[in-house]
């Protein structure tokens, strides 16, 4: 079986989205299929055209984006132009596009001139990412264009993938059939980030973190992740455990800010930045800290969309506490794998941390169930074989109908 995916952006590029990606495609290949990988206009750079990154193949779309709907038209059109060339490198049997929807209607292009099976897999509705980034506002005429046409993507793509139920019951309510979906859930590599390592004395004392009682954060600093509630909740939770620290690894569009406000408050002593680190070097801070803390908003993107970091704070051992949103739900039982505290409420955060820092009689216990979790239910080792039987399906009915070909006329 040969999968061409069709993706926003890839390695060597950084980010939960990547992550994600390199995850499906090496699992597929342990599987014994042969996969490839084109990306967009977003993914920026001038590399060469086609590239090998992690034994992976890419094939790049090196012509630059424009801005503006014009822009974007002009970008779909050159990302399908060389989806097609990759189409007659890689020979798939299988599109496999990607989150955003402009993927998708890119991919749609070549797969209905190719005559191949197109799999859509949503990773997060493009129009509730940018009310959660900023960037949007919900029930705007640009929210309301790009949610049609992401119900017109789904509708018209062979199969759609989702990450969690929560996207799934979306599209059903938009009117999907529930047998054209399939669920899988983000997950972790367990061969690649499953052994913590100890901690790093060195490391410690560079954040001045020894003896401390650390709480931090791993990933992207974007609004609807709620640093600035769990910031606001510093004060309370130094004044209840003293030796309680933050640590925030990562950056993004909200660090002047975050920065700015920890800098203003009365806790700021306790407040620690590391900025962006290699994702290699990442479980020496994940080692440092006691409780992962994930206080997202509560918002559309955050009720339907599951995240990642917590599996990884999970498969690396470590305790989770988290806001009690949709996509949170899915992912942490409250008082067994993890604690849920209320949304939006900085008092409600340093009660639930607080209360933790206190009682470490259950700890290793917990982070034991949150690890078996993530291995039974949340390792992509696993998760992969979801993909399979709708694989099959697809190419059994391309070969019954006769209407894929390897090589019809060209987009």
């Amino acid at each position: 079986m040969r999968i061409l995916h069709v993706l926003d952006h890839g390695l060597p590029l950084q980010s939960g989205y990547t992550f994600r990606t390199r995850a499906i495609l090496k699992a597929q290949e342990q599987r014994g299929w042969q996969v490839a990988a084109v990306t967009g206009p977003r993914h920026g750079g001038a590399g060469d055209a086609v590239e090998s990154v992690d034994g992976l193949t890419f094939y790049r779309t090196r012509t630059p984006l424009r801005p503006g709907v014009m822009g974007e038209l002009a970008g779909i059109a050159a990302f399908a132009r060389r989806i097609d060339a990759a189409v007659d490198a890689f020979r798939p049997d299988i599109l496999h596009a990607h989150s955003p929807v402009l993927d998708a209607l890119a991919a749609y292009r070549v797969a209905r001139a190719r005559r191949l099976p197109l799999v859509y897999e949503i990773r997060a509705f493009w129009e509730d990412a940018a009310v959660g980034n900023g960037t949007g506002r919900e029930g705007s005429l640009k929210y309301r264009t790009t949610r049609a046409l992401e119900s017109w993507a789904a509708r018209r793509a062979d199969a759609v993938a989702v990450i969690c139920d929560g996207l799934r019951d979306d599209l059903i309510a938009r009117g999907i059939a529930a047998d054209r979906i399939v669920v899988s859930p983000n997950g972790v590599d367990l061969t690649l980030f499953g052994d913590p390592v100890a901690p790093d004395p060195a490391l410690a004392a560079s954040l001045d973190l020894v003896d401390a009682e650390t709480i931090g954060f791993i990933g992207s600093f974007y609004d609807y992740e709620g640093l600035d509630d769990l910031i606001a909740a510093m004060p309370a939770l130094i004044a209840a455990r003293p030796r309680a620290r933050l640590l925030l690894v990562g950056g993004g569009p909200m660090e002047a800010a975050l920065r700015a406000q920890a800098a203003a408050s009365p806790a700021a002593a306790a407040i620690r930045f590391a900025g962006r680190v290699p994702h290699a070097q990442v479980e020496r801070y994940y080692a440092l800290i006691d409780v992962l803390a994930y206080p997202r908003k509560a918002m559309r993107l955050t009720d339907l969309v599951t995240p990642l970091k917590p599996l990884e704070a999970m498969a690396q051992g470590r305790l989770v506490a988290a806001s009690d949103v949709g996509g949170h739900r899915e992912l942490i039982r409250d008082g067994d794998t993890g604690t849920l505290f209320r949304p939006d409420d900085p008092a409600a955060i340093a009660t639930a941390l607080a209360g933790l820092l206190a009682d470490r009689s259950g700890w290793a216990a917990r982070r034991a169930r949150g690890r078996a979790f993530v291995a039974a239910e949340r390792n992509w080792s696993s998760n992969i074989c979801r993909y399979e039987p709708v694989y099959q399906r697809l190419m059994a009915a391309a070969t019954v109908d006769g209407s894929w070909q390897r090589s019809p006329a060209r987009v």
